[in-house]
């Protein structure tokens, strides 16, 4: 093996040196008017570029609109002045300056000439024509293919996405063998890691390496593959690009650039989908919260932010520090609770049981500034915290020690009686008194108009009040496309007609998306540029003002990345309409039932997409601060965003449960056909069971690629439940796949989704698992799975079906026990 990796090493040289372009020769210059040196193929470039009011020196592709810095030499320095020259001399690259050369590269060697090539690399050769120098063995914060990240070496990323300069957050291929994210200025410890390759102890000299099909994978130093990082097998003609980089916010990426489609950069790989991941995002006494999945920097409580401009510098007190040392009896402390993570740098740990103590202990005491308790343990901390963000599922709770004045002059920040400022007090307090009204009225307002959009009553909001109440809270001045901005609680915006008109184009035909069961959807624009879907309640609706009432509250208050998130809404005369965020790639079955588009499916995406689906379901059902049943889960309520990220959508017809509530009943089965549950279908009793059928049935619609309906059996239609037990019984399962799917599936985890999918689809509602169970079936491989029993499935005679209703004399549900009959009210 070390022979085959000295022959592919010196293959690699062989063809860079094929490459080369026309000889750079010794004496050479740039300026900043005459910036570059070109590749043969006039992709790459290296020379200058602007940054900041001058220039830098890096490489960088010339050759597709968005200019991408790839490289940057002596990226800490200061940008250079306008008329600099960059000189190619024997020892390297130099800026000459009235104090001598300032070297920007310095090769090993005599160098004699230099090539930009092809593959990004820039080379400078001796006269032997060997390398005495190139910067693929120097990388900053990207890896082109080709190029490998050697043992000991780090990517930092740069500090802004205008600025290339060494940023925060660095990616170490480790003397161990791991490769491991780290904050800057840490040890290599795993308290500070949020990322690893987790090959430790795979031996010395592990290189991060990145072929030409965008696979980056880890040899040892016999050349042994140790780790796939991505899988690689994307296309490698001339017109794709790709390139890996540890982005400004931490998270390391692999993307593609279709050069023949002129398009942007795309990210085909990323190390982590939640950008709070990364330690440090946010500076010291901040912590990170994600807002529509972007990150954003919230400061601890009575904290202001040092930078606006900056999240990194973090935050400070504004409050008195030291009140407590001095028992001021006109300040005293609380302590604030927050659901957040924080680096644990405690200075001592009680155990307690009760947070009430936990709490008291740190009052008592003038060095604790906060504390974190589990349920257990107290542990006690000084300030700064750092590496803070916020985690709704997290058991353990952080308070933080605040300060308050009680009385309303002894506050800092108000002057003092006999002041020559003394008026300012009172203007302060004026300030304080009119933002007091100023918030119980909006709240009163937000009151009534809850009360009197879902109270039920025939004769909802009308525009004038509608529109009344909004101007009263806030004008929208010149109503044109312009967003109103009222907030109605959870970040709900009321948005005026005016605004939704104008977004969608007054509701163009172009700017439609498609119809469902509740009216018209279409793409919007705000003026802010945001992109939105407009889900418009047709009169004629089998949703009704319960529906929209039931969505309305339901996903305002459910915030999780694998479902959709919703923006407000706008009510205008008798029409509804609900503003969620736009996903440019529909929904799930846009793709996974046409034969052309089901090939952008492959098997990776799809069962990220069961995975994120069921990530989905078990935050409804477990982690959400209520226990949501969903009701309608299928493929087209599936909407999936740029990266093909699944989004659960329409909760219209959900219910809300107790944590200790497990199943109810109801006279009105409402759904749709092929993804009900039998005991819901039959007897009206739903639970998170319920859904958990609706899981089953459409993850083994997605390894198939058909619709549940569409399985033939002499005259019978038998669904797709019917049809995947039939094969599961004669051992048959890898014929359900979709054969789009030959050659990117891994048949292991293909039959362990297929296993899973019949288990969640059992008779019995208790035989089926939670969807936690679920979760840990399709990413814990070591777990074995029990066997499935027969599942209740439906045959049809002689008919054809889609979601649509269904009579009883056409419906027959086959189970265990036998036959039983049911009517189910589509939609």
């Amino acid at each position: 093996m070390a022979c085959l990796a000295c022959l592919l090493a010196l293959a690699f040289v062989a063809a860079e040196a094929q490459q080369m372009q026309s000889n750079i020769s010794q004496g050479s210059s740039l300026t900043t008017t005459n910036s570059t040196w070109l590749s043969r193929s006039g992709l790459y470039a290296f020379g200058f570029y602007r940054q900041g009011d001058g220039y830098a020196v890096g490489i960088f592709l010339a050759g597709i609109p968005q200019k991408t810095v790839v490289w940057t030499a002596n990226r800490d320095d200061p940008p250079v002045s306008n008329n600099a020259t960059l000189l190619f001399t024997g020892d390297g690259l130099a800026l000459p300056t009235a104090e001598g050369q300032n070297y920007l590269v310095k090769s090993s060697g005599s160098a004699s000439y230099a090539s930009m090539l092809n593959s990004g690399n820039f080379v400078l050769y001796n006269s032997g024509r060997e390398i005495v120098w190139q910067s693929f063995d120097h990388p900053t914060d990207t890896l082109l293919p080709g190029q490998r990240l050697l043992s000991g070496n780090e990517l930092f990323s740069a500090k802004s996405e205008a600025d290339h300069s060494t940023g925060i957050f660095r990616l170490k291929m480790q003397n161990d063998g791991n490769l491991v994210q780290y904050p800057v200025d840490t040890p290599d410890t795993s308290v500070y890691a949020f990322y690893s390759s987790l090959t430790v102890g795979q031996g010395e000299n592990v290189t991060l390496n990145f072929g030409a099909d965008g696979h980056l994978y880890l040899l040892n130093r016999n050349g042994t593959n140790i780790r796939n990082i991505t899988d690689g097998g994307l296309p490698t003609d001339e017109g794709k690009l790709y390139l890996m980089r540890i982005d400004v916010g931490g998270i390391f990426r692999l993307y593609s650039h279709d050069l023949k489609k002129n398009a942007i950069w795309s990210v085909e790989w990323e190390s982590s989908k939640d950008k709070c991941v990364p330690k440090g995002l946010c500076g010291l006494n901040s912590y990170c919260v994600l807002i529509d999945l972007e990150p954003d920097c919230k400061c601890l409580p009575r904290f202001k932010s040092v930078n606006q401009g900056n999240q990194t510098f973090g935050c400070e007190r504004n409050f008195v520090a030291d009140a407590c040392i001095n028992r001021n009896e006109n300040f005293t402390y609380t302590m604030e609770e927050l659901e957040s993570t924080w680096e644990d740098d405690s200075y001592m740990s009680l155990r307690l049981s009760d947070k009430d103590d936990c709490i008291q202990g740190c009052l008592e005491d003038c060095d604790c500034e906060a504390v974190f308790f589990d349920g257990t343990n107290c542990r006690k901390q000084r300030l700064p915290l750092r590496f803070g963000r916020r985690d709704k599922g997290t058991s353990e709770r952080a308070f933080i020690k605040v300060g308050v004045p009680t009385k309303p002059d002894t506050d800092p920040r108000i002057v003092q009686p006999g002041s020559k400022k003394k008026a300012h007090k009172w203007i302060w307090i004026g300030t304080a008194i009119g933002a007091a009204l100023l918030v119980m009225v909006l709240c009163i307002s937000s009151y009534l108009l809850r009360r009197k959009l879902f109270s039920g009553e025939t004769n909802p909001m009308s525009e004038n009040e509608m529109l009344e109440w909004m101007e009263s809270d806030r004008s929208t001045g010149d109503v044109k496309g312009l967003q109103n901005d009222g907030k109605m609680g959870n970040n709900l915006t009321i948005f005026s007609y005016a605004s939704v008109v104008a977004a969608t184009t007054n509701f163009s035909e172009e700017n439609k998306l498609g119809q469902g069961g509740f009216g018209p959807v279409y793409k919007g624009k705000l003026v802010t540029g945001r992109e939105i879907a407009v889900k418009r309640l047709s009169r004629c609706s089998g949703q009704g003002t319960s529906e929209f009432k039931n969505e309305l509250i339901l996903i305002s208050e459910l915030q999780h990345t694998n479902l959709v998130h919703l923006f407000g809404f706008c009510i205008h005369g008798e029409e509804r309409m609900l503003i969620y965020a736009y996903m440019p790639n529909k929904s799930l079955d846009y793709f996974l039932f046409d034969s052309t588009r089901a090939m952008l499916l492959d098997w990776t995406k799809r069962f990220n997409i069961i995975e994120g689906i069921a990530q989905g379901l078990l935050y409804l059902h477990k982690y959400s601060r209520m226990r949501v049943i969903h009701r309608d889960l299928k493929a087209s309520n599936i909407l999936l965003d740029e990266y093909m990220k699944p989004k659960i959508s329409d909760f219209g017809l959900a219910r809300i449960f107790t944590h200790n509530e497990l199943e109810a009943n109801t006279n009105r089965i409402v759904g749709t056909y092929g993804y009900m549950s039998p005991e819901y279908a039959m007897e009206g009793i739903f639970s998170i069971k319920s859904d958990v059928y609706s899981f089953g049935v459409l993850v083994l619609e997605i390894i198939s690629g058909r619709r549940n309906s569409s399985f033939y059996i002499a005259d019978h239609v038998l669904n797709i439940v019917g049809y995947a037990w039939e094969l599961w019984k004669e051992g048959r399962g890898l014929e359900l796949m979709d054969p789009t799917l030959k050659d990117s599936c891994t048949e292991d985890q293909l039959l362990r989704c297929f296993q899973v999918g019949l288990l969640c689809v059992e008779e019995n509602a208790a035989d089926r698992p939670s969807m936690s169970d679920v979760v840990s079936m399709l990413t814990t491989e070591t777990i074995s799975l029990p066997l499935p029993t027969r599942p209740a499935f439906i045959t049809i005679r002689n008919v054809i079906v889609s979601d649509i209703s269904i009579s009883r004399r056409e419906l027959q549900i086959i189970s265990v026990n036998g036959l039983s009959n049911t009517t189910v009210a589509g939609r």
